[in-house]
């Protein structure tokens, strides 16, 4: 046998000791069929140790596995890569699924592509199945896959080379009312993705040169009208394609509560503005004027500019300076107000009698007080005037019936209010002391002297029994007095 004859069978020889230890799996056919070799890589990746569990020839191989196409149909006689190659097709990359006939549910992935080897008469020699497995690299796609299709959060996949959606999971589905037909293998700008999003030409700019898209909000169509999402993307491969990403988080809730939270706060103001109780809003941190009504300018007698900005204090609003910080302390203490007394200072000079109720608010997120007015002048007015003249009647009943001093006192007590209860037995000695100067007409001065107190404590005193018996003033309290026969004690030596 000549050199000639013998060098394709030492070429073979040495291709083989070349590719034994090669990561991809390589099996050499004959032209017959016979399967003459096959390295340990190609071995490994059919979970076989020997070539004739692999199969002798391509009969024995199909007999010992089963091959189907990722669309799950199954390669029948004369379409395995192996038969192809051995008829002389070209194979490129071929994907298969690949389970041995004796276990079905035990499946692996290879991409085959085809080689033939001439010998030196340019005459088909070998040839060559070259195996990639691909195993781990769909088992991290279909993992990938049910995740992507199980995460509540709605996510699409586009590919980056046409932009058109390849993937949409159940989350994205439901957001929108959109089917799954509807959205696959329509392009970004079809759907709007970043039609009404305020960064969106950047954002397919970004998608354009394959980069990352930052979170972003955006509003999205659906079936009927759109949704606020805050978008995001990420770039990806899928199936060794480039693909994005697309995230999203529904912020449509938040926007409805914001829309409601703006129609409530008009709705608000509207009435604020239009109530005819003079009514102002300030800050709870200073007590500054933020918003007053007309009705509180009216009242005033002021221009909005000259409150809008100012305290209280600096309008010098109020006659009692010590009142009004009572009522800021309670408040700053979450105290509500209700209905008290104050006298407003006028910027004609004059003087309204006022009744403040005042409560905390939360504005903008932001710590307020509301102010509600009522102007009582008038009605104090005649109440005292009407009072004035019953106490002025009622300070000589020397010659009155029972009956109408009884009804005048009656009368006099409605316009005050509710009626004491308390008797005389109630009053304490000092308080008796106090009643009795009072019914002698003494001064705050000459109380002073004759019972060895200071004018303070005076003032104390007279106003803890006006307090007990329910009046405010001192005829008033001469009424009370001589309605129960008090005619004065003997004050005690002091």
């Amino acid at each position: 046998m000549s050199d000639i004859e013998q060098s394709p069978k030492i070429n073979r020889l040495v291709l083989q000791h070349v590719i034994a230890g090669l990561s991809d799996g390589l099996i050499l056919v004959e032209p017959d069929g016979t399967i003459s070799w096959a390295n340990k890589s190609a071995l490994e990746m059919h979970r076989v140790e020997t070539l004739e569990q692999l199969g002798t020839d391509i009969a024995a191989y199909r007999k010992n596995f089963t091959l189907r196409y990722r669309n799950n149909h199954l390669l029948d006689e004369g379409q395995y890569p192996l038969e192809r190659l051995v008829a002389g097709e070209e194979v490129d990359d071929v994907t298969v699924e690949i389970s041995p006939a004796s276990d079905l549910d035990l499946t692996w992935v290879h991409t085959i592509r085809g080689l033939t080897i001439e010998d030196s008469g340019a005459k088909p020699d070998v040839t060559v199945l070259i195996i990639r497995d691909e195993t781990p690299l769909y088992e991290a796609e279909e993992r990938f896959e049910r995740a992507f299709n199980a995460n509540p959060a709605p996510g699409l996949i586009c590919r980056m080379e046409d932009k058109r959606f390849i993937r949409v999971n159940q989350g994205f589905m439901e957001m929108t009312g959109f089917t799954r037909e509807e959205i696959i293998g329509r392009s970004v700008e079809e759907l709007g993705l970043f039609s009404n999003c305020e960064t969106g030409q950047d954002a397919l700019d970004r998608l354009e040169d394959g980069r990352i898209i930052r979170h972003r909000e955006a509003l999205i169509p659906i079936t009927e009208g759109d949704r606020l999402v805050i978008v995001a993307g990420e770039v990806i491969a899928v199936g060794e394609e480039p693909c994005m990403l697309f995230t999203f988080a529904d912020l449509d809730g938040r926007r409805k509560a914001q829309n409601a939270l703006r129609q409530s706060e008009e709705r608000f103001f509207k009435s604020f503005r239009l109530s005819p109780a003079p009514t102002a809003i300030s800050r709870l941190e200073d007590f500054v004027f933020t918003e007053v009504n007309d009705a509180f300018l009216e009242l005033c007698g002021r221009k909005e500019q000259e409150v809008i900005g100012k305290t209280a204090s600096e309008l010098k609003l109020w006659d009692d300076v010590n009142a009004r910080r009572d009522v800021e302390r309670r408040l700053k203490g979450n105290v509500p107000i209700r209905e008290e007394p104050l006298r407003m200072n006028l910027k004609d000079g004059g003087s309204a009698e006022c009744v403040v109720s005042a409560e905390r608010v939360e504005i903008n997120d932001q710590q307020c007080v509301i102010w509600a007015l009522q102007d009582v002048t008038e009605r104090r007015r005649s109440e005292d005037e009407l009072i004035e003249a019953i106490e002025t009647v009622m300070a000589d009943t020397s010659w009155f019936s029972r009956t109408v001093v009884e009804r005048l006192a009656g009368l006099r007590q409605t316009s005050r209010g509710t009626a004491s209860t308390a008797s005389l037995s109630d009053l304490t000695e000092r308080e008796e002391d106090i009643l009795t100067l009072i019914c002698e007409g003494c001064s705050d001065k000459e109380m002073s002297d004759r019972l060895n107190l200071s004018k303070h404590t005076i003032r104390n005193h007279i106003a803890s029994l006006y307090g007990k018996i329910g009046v405010n003033r001192r005829a008033a309290a001469v009424i009370w007095a001589r309605e129960r026969g008090f005619s004065g004690r003997k004050l005690r030596k002091v």
